[in-house]
């Protein structure tokens, strides 16, 4: 995700399918609490508090 890459492209890389993408992607989100809205795009969201986390050394 931090790469920019699509579910199909980050399957692709990891030789998984898919809706396994998918499935870990939303799984990822709900842990964050980023659901769906207007306001956000949940990938920058959590391709940041990725960056921030790293940033601190977590």
């Amino acid at each position: 995700m931090a790469e920019g890459l699509g579910n199909s492209a980050i399957a692709e890389r990891l030789v998984v399918t898919d809706g396994t993408v998918h499935k870990h992607t939303r799984s990822i989100f709900a842990k964050l609490d980023f659901f769906p809205t207007h306001r956000m795009d949940r990938r920058v969201a959590a391709v940041l508090h990725y960056l921030e986390d790293a940033r601190r050394g977590r």
